[in-house]
């Protein structure tokens, strides 16, 4: 598993270079719920920087769950193209959660890179695709990168710089560390900014809850191995800090997709298939059956 530094790929230039040499194009996704409060600044500094003066980002994209606030409207007005998850695949069922809208932008999304970032960033910049596109764009064995920082918590005695990232700390470092140690490395399994190569998206099944990261990582290690994750230090990481009641529905959404992942266990009904299985999706990519019957 590699490890690499956002001022590793701080030249925008470079990468767009890289990515028309190679004929990759990327999206980025924020998947949002009632987050006017930082969606505006966060799709205006991904479009100044990173489509206007260099357009690394071919489609900068919002799915949302259906916010009762203005996060749709400034997200339009921002520049990005907005949609309700459920427009998207109606006929499948309408399910909330953020791996709903994850699993949705795969459909929608035509980047052969996509890039997903959480709506409540607060210190928004381009390192928080920089960093995670980079290495997918430089190096062909990845095919999924993780973002990592440090994640300050606001608390009555003021703030601490390390104080974020309870549940990762309490539960999932120490059962990914107990079941699959290969993943213990991994600074910060459940980060919200990580980038991945469609064809791996479009094979993998998405828990539509919270237990999404989780489920990604053991999943890409079962089918790729510890080689193609890697994951790059994006410095610091600013966002709103949850209650304790939302950070325990969290804990058991992730122990539903962790327990549904280990050996002899029933799979999981919160869960999406994956998304080459769909004939909607095979009909909107045909490469994606090309590419499976040549593998035959």
């Amino acid at each position: 598993m590699k490890t690499f530094h956002h001022h590793d790929f701080a030249d925008p230039a470079a990468l767009l270079a890289t990515k028309q040499a190679s004929g990759t194009s990327i999206s980025v996704c924020i998947p949002t719920l009632n987050e006017e409060g930082t969606i505006a600044r966060i799709i205006s500094c991904l479009r100044d920087s990173l489509v206007e003066s260099v357009p690394l980002i071919d489609e900068l994209v919002v799915i949302d769950s259906g916010s009762t606030d203005r996060t749709r409207l400034l997200a339009e007005e921002s520049g990005a193209v907005v949609h309700l998850a459920n427009d998207i695949l109606p006929f499948h069922g309408k399910r909330t959660g953020k791996g709903e809208n994850l699993w949705k932008a795969v459909y929608q999304c035509r980047g052969d890179i996509i890039c997903y970032l959480d709506g409540d960033i607060g210190n928004i910049h381009p390192r928080f695709v920089l960093g995670t596109v980079g290495p997918l764009l430089t190096d062909p064995q990845l095919d999924y990168v993780k973002g990592f920082y440090e994640r300050p918590l606001l608390a009555s005695e003021g703030v601490d710089p390390r104080g974020g990232g309870r549940v990762t700390e309490i539960l999932v470092r120490p059962l990914l560390a107990r079941f699959f140690p290969e993943l213990a490395r991994l600074h910060q399994p459940l980060a919200g900014e990580y980038a991945a190569r469609r064809s791996l998206l479009e094979s993998i099944p998405f828990p539509t809850g919270y237990g999404v990261e989780t489920a990604h990582l053991i999943d890409v290690l079962a089918r790729r191995g510890p080689d193609a994750i890697g994951q790059t230090d994006l410095d610091e990481r600013i966002h709103r800090n949850r209650s304790l009641a939302d950070l325990g529905r969290m804990s058991e959404q992730i122990l539903d997709a962790f327990f549904a992942r280990l050996p002899g266990a029933q799979p999981s009904s919160n869960e999406r298939p994956p998304m080459a299985s769909l004939d909607e999706y095979l009909a909107r990519f045909p490469e994606t059956l090309l590419t499976a019957r040549k593998g035959a």
